[in-house]
Formats: C-alpha cells, structure tokens, sequence
C-alpha cells in the first residue's frame, strides 16, 4: 500500500485505512486485475459544499455538506445521505467505497457513492431540516442525476427527506425526475418493501450463513445493537422465525431478558419513548456490557467503527451479521477470525436496502411498480445467489467471509474497468 493512498485529511486508525486494508488483502487474489487496483485506493470525486440557511428566529446558519463518488465504472453512484453530527469528508469516502464494494457484491450496475451533512437533525425544526436538504441539493445538483448518481436514506434521513430531495432537482431541471434518489414515499414513486428491506436481508443472508454453518434459526438468541429501520426489522424477522431476541442496544441503553424480549412491545416503547431504556420488558445493564451477552448471533445495525479489538476478545457469539456500514475494525476483525467466530460482512449483509433501491429506480423508470410480495422474492433470490457466490469463494481460497466477498466485488469492478479502458 503506498502513502499516497491515504487522502488528505486522512489519519490511519480512521474509516479510510479500514476500507483500505481491506482492499489490501485482496491482492494476493486478483491475478492481472492487480495493474487496476490503484483505482480502488482513491475515490474519483469528492465534493465538499457549504449550506447556508435561515434559521427560525432569523439567523443565518452555515452547514458543511459532502458527496463522494468513489466509482462510478459499473454504473452510476449509489449511496445513501446521512444528517449527523460527526459527518467528515473521511466517513463519507469510505462508506462511498464500501457502496463500491458492496453493489459490485451483490452484482447491482451500480458504482459506489455516499452523502452527508454535519448536522444534528434533533436541534433543527421541520422547517430548518427542509431547507438544509434543499440547499443541499442544490449545492450538489451539479453530481447527481437518475443516470449519474442517486442518493438515498441513511442515518437520520427518510422518505421525507427524499421527497424534497426530488423536489428540488426537478424544480431546478425543469421536469418531475422521480428516478433521481430512491427511498421516497410510495405516492412519489417510491417501492413497497423499501422501508424494511435492509433489515430483510440482513436475515435473509444470516439464514443463508446458518443453513451453511449447520445453526437452526429457531431458538436461537440474538443480540442487536440498534433499533432502527435495520435492527428492527432483522428482530421482528428472527422472532417470527423462532429466534429470541435476547439483548437490543441504542444511544439510550441496552436492555437483556434471556427469555426472549417481545419485538413488538419494544418496537413500541422505542418508538413513543424514543429509545430502549425504560422498557418495562426486561432488565437495564452496562453499555458495555451487551459485548458479553452470550448469544448465537450478534448484530450490530448501528454505525461504524463499534466492533473494536477489545469487544472482539470478550464476544460470546458464534456469529457476527453486520447490519450496519463498517461495525469491525480490521484487528478486531482478525481476532475473531482466530477465535473462530464467523463475521458475515456488511457488503453482502446488509445489502438489502441498495438492492430494493434498484428495484424502486427500475420501477421509476418504467412507470410500472411490482406488489410487495413481488419485490421480497427478487431480494431473496438475488441475496442468496450473491451470498451463495461469496461463500463459495471464501471455501475455495480458505478465506474469511469478507474478503470473499472484496475478492467477488472487486474482480467485477477492476474487470470492468480494464474493458472500459483509459479515455482520454
């Protein structure tokens, strides 16, 4: 690895040197596509915009706003638009890399890309979060596009966002363009299924992992750090397959019952109290004391960068299912191997959401939308053929899930890219 492949801004330890070790292992396995791999280590562009808005009570307020693509060879940009406080330029170019990866993984014509603003959503009205995502879309209207790039949810945004995300852009092009982010509210051209889909295929891709590895689903205790969209619908989904969702962690708490939490009853006290904590169902314990729930699975369906070497050596799990972008860090990573606790990485794990995001971007397309049922089937059939795939590579070359699934992804893009060729 070279010293150039570190971005200004950069610092080794950071998401960047993450993705980039990870691209890193990879080498070994490539063959001639190696001559391409240079174009893997640094993102094509990157734009950094300022937002300037007037707040409520009549002042002006300045936000810092990005937009990576880091490939965009197989197609496209694909990558959500995350509002949170602690967004850099560094997060986002690697969770546009990772986007890179993990539709190469799951076969998707897409590149990678990824979105964000420095922002805490909470602090702000409905008013101000409306024209911080408008003047954001404006700001990167010049980057994105139906057949250039498309946002979509992620941390702290939803179909509403989206709505003025699309709003905006057609305004500004002069013509209602529904295909230009996914995610959006059904009545906008959004798809049935969409809202759950990450967390769908989070269990479908564990099912597939189990079935490999010879672990019923039924019965088995599964611990879950956060309860959104993705931590929730994976909970509601082993459950309604005889798992026990036995710990569930969030920013407000953790809470354990060994006989199995109701999914349901929790889903509501999260979403009328705004968090985990105080649920009546189960008992309080430490933050960190979730990373020694014993458990047959663990999720982690947060953010990145939670699953550090530390956590690695106290784990008690016998599978790690990445629910959320970049959760293990690559020494933790290498302990659990040692331990022999299977990590299903994230590219393929959480892989739902893009998946059914291409089938919303199909669908706007042709002005023909599929019925839910529809829309679950495809997922599945691509999510265990891609899964299947990844497996099969990982047996092959005795490698670890992840790096399978680098080999997978980047054979496709490097392949791509040398039949693209250099222009000019």
């Amino acid at each position: 690895m070279t010293a150039l492949s570190y971005a200004p801004g950069t610092v080794p330890g950071g998401p960047w040197a993450t993705y980039l070790d990870q691209v890193e292992r990879v080498r070994p396995y490539l063959g001639p596509l190696d001559r391409w791999i240079e174009t893997l280590l640094r993102p094509k562009r990157c734009l950094v915009v300022d937002i300037p808005i007037e707040m409520d009570d009549g002042r002006v307020a300045h936000f810092e706003g990005f937009r990576v693509q880091h490939s965009l060879t197989r197609g496209p940009g694909k990558g959500g638009v995350r509002y949170h406080p602690d967004v850099n330029l560094e997060e986002v170019m690697a969770l546009a890399a990772w986007m890179t990866i993990k539709n190469a993984a799951v076969n998707l014509p897409y590149g990678g890309a990824k979105g964000g603003v420095r922002c805490d959503p909470s602090r702000l009205s409905t008013k101000e979060l409306e024209r911080v995502t408008r003047r954001y879309t404006s700001e990167i209207g010049l980057v994105i596009g139906p057949q250039v790039d498309i946002p979509a949810p992620d941390v702290n945004t939803n179909a509403q966002v989206m709505a003025w995300m699309m709003d905006t852009y057609s305004m500004n092009v002069g013509a209602t363009t529904t295909g230009v982010v996914t995610g959006k509210p059904i009545a906008l051209g959004g798809s049935l299924g969409r809202v759950k889909a990450t967390g769908r295929g989070v269990f479908v891709v564990g099912r597939e992992a189990a079935r490999r590895t010879k672990q019923p689903i039924e019965g088995a205790r599964v611990a879950i750090q956060g309860f959104g969209n993705v931590g929730s619908s994976a909970a509601e989904l082993y459950a309604a397959h005889g798992a026990k969702v036995i710990a569930v962690q969030d920013s407000s708490g953790t809470v354990l019952n060994g006989n199995g939490l109701d999914v349901r009853a929790l889903a509501s006290h999260v979403e009328a109290r705004g968090g985990v904590a105080g649920f009546a169902g189960a008992d309080a314990i430490g933050a960190e004391d979730f990373w020694r729930v014993e458990s047959d699975v663990l999720i982690p369906a947060a953010l990145e960068g939670v699953l550090t070497a530390e956590r690695a050596r106290a784990l008690r799990t016998r599978m790690v299912l990445e629910g959320a972008n970049g959760p293990t860090l690559p020494e933790a990573d290498a302990i659990l191997d040692e331990r022999g606790i299977l990590v299903v990485p994230d590219v393929i794990a959480n892989a739902g959401g893009v998946t059914v995001s291409y089938f919303e971007w199909v669908q706007d397309f042709s002005s023909f939308f599929w019925t839910e049922e529809e829309i679950n089937a495809r997922l599945d059939k691509i999510l265990v053929g891609a899964f299947g795939r990844i497996w099969s590579d990982a047996q092959k070359h005795r490698i670890p899930l992840r790096t399978a699934a680098f080999v997978v992804a980047c054979e496709r893009v490097l392949a791509a890219r040398e039949l693209r060729g250099l222009y000019p």
